[in-house]
């Protein structure tokens, strides 16, 4: 091997960034003997359970099969503890917005023109998301087909472990308050239930601001291997006889040098493939092992292995709108807190005070050409001195698709929301954005906003702003309905590719097939609760108890 060529240089980075935690960080991260680079990893192996993907679901589920079983996680990306300060609440977006090629968020925009992000870093999207806890909706347990009882055991579980109370200052106090004078009412204190009207919540970042993801899960389990920047590029499948259904029988992948591996189930009827990569990489590996529709893997020339028309449809994202309001006082650094909850319909959120680079200083003054001489001063030097509130539409009914580009597993693929194409979902915009407003104009938010500046100069800030790359129209600003449109981000919370009753069975089997599961959030026919993450952590755990105790029946 040429020791100058530039995947050898990257692999041994990889490799000397992968000891950093365990050599000089004990303190910050647990005990993860366990953990390696792929480069370390066997050309063969053997496991009870493979599962693809070291995400929000794949490390609770993990963490549990491995109490009593060989267990072999594969994760496309590095560790979160190689440089733990990266993930403390302060770098939010320094890390969300990284574009450097081993960052933990992958950067990718929808045929929809969003921009928009994919985790790729042991503990998923619980590693850059903003951290906000809160648990699913009655209805969303009762339509999982869950047990009530192992639900609850597993949102305590995870909660015992990296769930805090979340902070209450001035800027959450505002807009608790804000939203409580808007009529979102009841107010219901602190609770983790979702539930109609204003609370607060808990989050994954501690009292020190340090967050605590979906991999603090790990408690060193002496049955498991995790290897990271582990690309799967296919399962594998057997079928016993002509006309049977096929098995998986293991997956291959590649290490940071692009050197094959194979993993095999052990030869146990109950050992599985369990598939756990996000919305997108989940139907991304099952189309490019043959499970989809035949129409579009053929040409790619994939094998089918069964004709699945519904992987890759059903694509849904929630819409984030909202405004940007600049302070003529100090704010604190905050994420969400307090939220505002209108079932079915929306949910307000805010952030005050976070990060920037310096190279967005720009903003600064681009602001104030637009606000003019009501406001003076700098808006930004490293720090944002305002905050944001944000509105996210409940339950979109719009949905798209998610199709191949190629087979190679690490570009990801063509995808589709088609935001507001459902009236009802602009609808349930605007009347978000609509409580924003009365919420920037309250009397308990006053402290925290100019008076000379309106709420329409507000929306032309946004509108001006280049937060996506669809077009703007005349009527950007000053309709309600064409903000939305024109404005619209992603919430990061993509679901739907691989339903329940579409794609798997109420366990999460691959319908059709034989060993071979997914779970995460690619399964949700709606995302729950304001945020999912705790809802993704908790069926990695409670999945994790039920195949466990399936097996030893």
């Amino acid at each position: 091997m040429d020791l100058g060529s530039t995947r050898f240089l990257k692999a041994l980075l990889l490799a000397v960034f992968a000891l950093l935690p365990y050599c000089c960080l004990a303190e910050t991260a647990p005990n993860y003997s366990f953990v390696h680079e792929s480069t370390t990893a066997p050309p063969v192996s053997y496991h009870d359970y493979i599962v693809v993907g070291g995400g929000a679901a794949g490390c609770p589920l993990a963490a549990t099969l491995a109490e009593t079983t060989n267990v072999l996680v594969l994760e496309r990306g590095g560790s979160p503890y190689r440089n733990p300060g990266k993930t403390d609440k302060g770098n939010f977006l320094f890390t969300l917005l990284d574009p450097s090629p081993d960052s933990y968020a992958q950067t990718f925009i929808t045929d929809d023109g969003v921009y928009n992000h994919r985790a790729r870093v042991l503990g998923g999207g619980s590693v850059i998301n903003v951290g906000f806890y809160s648990r699913a909706e009655t209805e969303f347990v009762k339509e999982s087909g869950l047990d009530e009882a192992l639900v609850n055991d597993a949102y305590q579980w995870v909660e015992n472990k990296v769930v805090f109370k979340a902070p209450l200052l001035q800027w959450q106090t505002a807009v608790r308050d804000g939203l409580l004078e808007a009529g979102v009412l009841p107010y219901n204190g602190f609770t983790n239930e979702h539930i109609n009207g204003t609370k607060i919540g808990s989050t994954i970042f501690d009292m020190n601001d340090h967050r605590h993801s979906a991999a603090d899960l790990y408690a060193d389990p002496k049955n498991i291997i995790v290897y990271l920047h582990a690309t799967v590029t296919k399962i594998l499948f057997t079928t016993q006889t002509v006309g049977s259904r096929p098995r998986a029988t293991g997956v291959i992948y590649e290490d940071a040098l692009g050197v094959k591996h194979t993993a095999y189930l052990t030869n146990d009827s109950k050992s599985e493939i369990i598939v756990s990569a996000g919305a997108i990489g989940s139907s991304q590996l099952l189309m490019l092992s043959g499970i989809g529709q035949r129409s579009q893997l053929e040409p790619l020339g994939i094998k089918l292995v069964m004709d699945q028309p519904m992987v890759g449809q059903g694509m849904a994202d929630n819409t984030l709108n909202g405004l940007f309001i600049p302070s003529p006082n100090p704010v604190e650094l905050s994420l969400v807190s307090a939220v505002g909850i209108s079932l079915l319909v929306n949910y307000i959120e805010a952030g005050s005070g976070l990060n920037l680079a310096p190279s967005f200083g720009w903003i600064s003054k681009f602001l104030l050409s637009i606000l003019g001489q009501t406001a003076t001063g700098s808006f930004f030097d490293t720090r944002l001195n305002g905050g944001i509130i944000l509105q996210k539409v409940a339950r979109p009914l719009s949905t798209g698709h998610l199709e191949l580009r190629s087979t190679d597993p690490n570009e990801t693929p063509k995808v589709r929301f088609n935001y507001f194409q459902e009236p009802e979902d602009l609808r349930n915009c605007v009347q978000g954005m609509k409580t924003i407003i009365n919420v920037v104009n309250s009397k308990a938010f006053s402290k925290f906003r100019y008076r000379t500046i309106s709420t329409q100069q507000l929306l032309n800030v946004v509108a001006a702003l280049p937060l996506n790359q669809r077009p703007r129209h005349f009527d950007t600003a000053s309709s309600l309905e064409q903000f939305c449109i024109d404005t619209v981000m992603t919430f990061w919370h993509h679901h739907g590719v691989c339903q329940v009753g579409k794609v798997v069975d109420k366990d999460y089997r691959v319908i059709g097939v034989d060993g071979l599961r997914v779970i995460d959030a690619s399964t949700f026919s709606f995302s729950p609760g304001t945020n999912p993450q705790a809802t993704v952590m908790m069926l990695g755990r409670a999945m994790g108890v039920r195949i466990e105790k399936d097996r030893r029946s």
